[in-house]
């Protein structure tokens, strides 16, 4: 019995890792290659003029770039390498925790049935509110932050063939680093099915879910992205679309939630190296991706409610 759990949880993670590499090695690969050329600085260029909106100098448009593009490591390491406020690398920490890791996070929502506009609309919409409510209510911080470590510079790369290896390196990392995490995780998961540990898993999610506007079925995908991440987690996402019938409506709002609030953990331990208060940034995301998830659940409630009137008005 377990080991035939393995050998499906086996198949399953290879089969992940594979419908999700297709998205994550071109898009590793071509920004890694960009990072070679004029593109990111220009599109840093472009953005500088928006940073003193949201109370940042135009430096910050660096780590936001990075981060946006390829993930929170980038954007932090690039965080590490200037002088900026406390609040500045607040303000940057928060907007980083809702918009990182664009390009890849929006594929896997993509290949989950979440429509462009809606992940677009509440990643960079979330971003930017938060950026400016914080300015406007924040009046301290303004001495220079102060980082817990510095990592170490890497060298520049130079020349075509090395540009080229060097990209080929950090995509195929990529891919690995999915694999290390996915097929193990793949295999827990198929185990606790087949023990039907998963469904009381669910009954205990049941009320979480149900309260936040969605159906019981929901909450094996709610949790993967709370826990692990939408790019981590999307294996277990599309696995439990596809067996568990989450419907698009259901779908839909648990990415809501997710897009706000993901990997609790992980990307909220990371930012403790910068010196910030990280406990307040836990909260602004868990506050936000409720009220952000019960308002659609309502919106999208009510809407259904005036088509199915309308539907019967008519015949």
């Amino acid at each position: 019995m377990l080991v035939e759990s393995c050998k499906r949880g086996l198949m399953a993670g290879l089969k992940t890792t594979w419908t999700l590499g297709k998205v994550i090695f071109p898009v590793t690969l071509i920004v890694a290659l960009l990072q070679h050329t004029p593109v990111l600085p220009w599109v840093i260029k472009l953005i500088t003029p928006l940073m003193n909106l949201i109370g940042l100098s135009g430096d910050a448009a660096i780590p936001l770039v990075l981060g946006n593009f390829l993930n929170l490591y980038a954007g932090i390491g690039a965080i590490l390498t200037l002088d900026l406020s406390v609040k500045e690398v607040f303000i940057i920490a928060v907007m980083l925790s809702f918009s990182h890791n664009m390009l890849i996070e929006t594929g896997v929502a993509l290949k989950v049935g979440v429509k462009l506009w809606v992940v677009l609309a509440v990643r960079i919409g979330l971003a930017l509110l938060s950026a400016i409510v914080i300015n406007l209510v924040w009046q301290g911080g303004s001495e220079t932050a102060k980082y817990g470590f510095i990592p170490a510079k890497e060298e520049q790369v130079s020349g075509a063939l090395p540009i080229l290896q060097d990209a080929l390196q950090t995509a195929l990392l990529g891919i690995l680093q999915l694999a290390i995490i996915v097929i193990p995780l793949m295999i827990i998961i198929q185990i606790l099915k087949d023990k039907q540990w998963l469904a009381v898993f669910s009954k205990w999610m049941a009320p979480v879910t149900r309260a936040l506007g969605m159906k019981e079925n929901t909450s094996t995908t709610l949790a993967a992205g709370l826990l692990i991440g939408l790019a981590y987690g999307a294996g277990v996402m599309i696995q439990a679309v596809e067996e568990d019938g989450v419907s698009r409506r259901d779908v839909t709002i648990a990415f809501i939630f997710l897009v706000a609030c993901h990997a609790v953990v992980e990307d909220t331990l990371i930012f403790v190296p910068l010196g910030i208060p990280v406990l307040p940034l836990l909260l602004i995301r868990l506050g936000v991706a409720i009220i952000l998830t019960l308002a659609v659940a309502a919106i999208w409630k009510r809407t259904d409610l005036a088509k199915r009137k309308e539907a019967t008005y008519e015949h």
